[in-house]
């Protein structure tokens, strides 16, 4: 993980897993029925979900989230609108408990909002969802074991029903309706689906993207497999058109934002299945990241810095097909993406994207996952 210190417009942005599938299931955090993966197979959609909307904001309103413009986006007629009508309540005792929790810690931001999906409104209460029962109980190197909506379910009904945050959220819905039309419109969720589906050996059956105009910085994915059956979570700021760039380069933008986050579900599953070669071939972490640079204490292995690398050299091979038509377009997506990985402190981005190059074209027509070995090899030789 990385400090919210980071701008989008630097074409940065920070992923995260949130441990749906870990050792750590002390709890269960999905019941999904038959009935629910028969309705959503093959199938996506996008929605701004009402009570992870109403966790960001009561987050964005605390003294921590006013004063971090990298982690809620404050440049927006909406973040304006919500900042008027809600922060005449910050001084509301679980506004005060949640700046200290994130102040504490930013991944509170995650255990809250990562875990909206265990209850629904009903009225001005908030019952338990029957697919979702803890789907967020370990990021990075922390760890929970109870779900921070049930321990303040209480408080944050009450904040809900005195700031009446329903009514804004239903009087906002033409706008939320907006934000899943640019998505449709302007960045290709299935096309990405369709590439990665055919470029790697790993299947996944169905997506969901949860967004709001007030996410900035802070992405994160989670998936699970129950029966067979999988589904990828995505939590992504809203698609923007990036000041100074050309509809094509605001596209390239949007679209690695999204396909970032998606290719983990596809990437990390070869590097768990060379993991004993992975972890050998980068112990130098001295040589793969500079751990002066705030955040990369978030990749500790080598297993983790590894992903990271072929992450966004995954993308640079997606950009050279999707856009193979524009050159100009490709060279500069590659070239602003290796810059953004060395200043996040992935020193040999360039060499590596070079190499994962080379090799993907070498193996033409092969999955990805069979390059691992060749890849993993050239990096035990740095």
């Amino acid at each position: 993980m990385r400090r919210f210190t980071i701008a989008r417009t630097a074409f940065i942005a920070l992923f995260l897993t949130v441990a749906a599938l870990s050792s750590f299931a002390q709890q269960p955090k999905v019941k999904f029925t038959k009935a629910f993966a028969k309705t959503n197979k093959g199938k996506y959609h996008i929605e701004v979900n009402e009570l992870k909307e109403l966790l960001i904001i009561m987050q964005a309103i605390t003294d921590y989230g006013i004063g971090n413009d990298d982690m809620f986006d404050q440049s927006s007629q909406y973040y304006q609108e919500a900042l008027a009508h809600f922060k005449p309540f910050k001084t509301e005792p679980i506004i005060i408990k949640m700046d200290s929790l994130l102040k504490a810690s930013p991944l509170s931001y995650i255990f809250f909002t990562g875990n909206s999906k265990t209850y629904n409104f009903d009225g001005d209460s908030l019952l338990p969802d029957q697919f979702y029962l803890f789907p967020a109980q370990e990021v990075a190197k922390a760890k929970i074991e109870v779900n921070p909506i049930t321990t303040y379910k209480k408080e944050i009904e009450e904040f809900a029903k005195k700031s009446n945050f329903r009514k804004f959220y239903k009087d906002h819905q033409p706008f939320y309706e907006r934000l899943y039309k640019d998505y449709e419109q302007k960045v290709n969720l299935h096309k990405q689906w369709k590439w990665l589906e055919k470029n790697f050996e790993t299947k996944n059956d169905s997506y969901v993207i949860y967004t709001s105009k007030l996410i900035n910085g802070l992405n994160y994915t989670t998936g699970y497999n129950q029966d067979g059956f999988k589904l990828i979570e995505m939590v992504l700021p809203a698609v923007s058109d990036e000041p100074g760039k050309t509809q094509k380069q605001s596209e390239a933008f949007n679209t690695r934002v999204m396909f970032t986050e998606i290719d983990h579900n596809y990437v990390d599953i070869p590097t768990k299945k060379n993991k004993k070669e992975v972890e050998e071939a980068l112990k130098n972490r001295d040589k793969w990241v500079d751990k002066k640079v705030y955040g990369t204490a978030y990749y500790p292995t080598g297993e983790k810095v590894f992903n990271e690398y072929m992450t966004f050299g995954v993308f640079i091979l997606y950009a050279q097909e999707n856009w193979k038509k524009d050159p100009k377009l490709v060279d500069e997506i590659e070239k602003e993406v290796n810059a953004t990985m060395i200043a996040r402190g992935f020193v040999k981005m360039n060499e590596f994207t070079a190499e994962l190059k080379r090799l993907h074209a070498k193996n033409k027509g092969k999955k990805i996952d069979l390059i691992y070995p060749d890849l993993i090899s050239w990096c035990a030789q740095q």
